[in-house]
């Protein structure tokens, strides 16, 4: 487990307002320092595996994809997370999240364009060995940068501008 200061978390946090158009001095100006120790802390962030990378919002149903469908499921628990690859083969899932306990264990969201892509999922799933507990067409699904990172006042660099980190 790597110990974030506040440093890490405000960049944490700008990068997720909208990581593709801040640039690193905007950051700083807004963390309390400078560009270049936003870059290296982005780098050592990136490095220790904190961000895993950057994605697209992408609206679905703009692209003509406009049915998103929420698949409950539930698969073994010992088989579980092979499962998951299995199902991130299956064209037109887009995303699947695996709960640590209880029997509806994964979550499933897929796009497709009409009937047919809904079944061919489905029937992708049962085929995979997983049960389907449930599924809903999905009208919207909206996402919020987590900006719980701080438990004192955000950005308050108590600890210094570390240029060498």
């Amino acid at each position: 487990m790597v110990e974030l200061d506040n440093v890490d978390r405000g960049v944490l946090h700008e990068l997720q307002l909208d990581a593709r158009n801040r640039t690193a001095q905007e950051i700083a100006d807004k963390v309390d320092v400078s560009a270049s120790t936003v870059r290296n802390r982005i780098h050592e962030l990136e490095a220790d595996g904190i961000i895993e990378g950057y994605h697209p919002k992408i609206d679905y149903e703009k692209a003509n994809l406009p049915l998103q469908i929420l698949f409950v499921c539930s698969a073994p628990p010992t088989e579980r997370s092979e499962m998951v690859e299995r199902i991130l083969d299956i064209r037109g899932v887009v995303d699947v999240r695996e709960t640590l306990t209880g029997h509806r264990n994964l979550y499933v969201e897929a796009v497709g364009t009409n009937t047919a892509d809904t079944v061919r999922i489905t029937d992708a799933i049962h085929e995979s060995g997983l049960s389907i507990e449930s599924s809903e067409i999905l009208r919207q699904r909206r996402v919020q940068p987590f900006n719980h990172f701080f438990f004192t006042d955000p950005y308050d660099n108590e600890q210094g501008t570390d240029e060498d980190k």
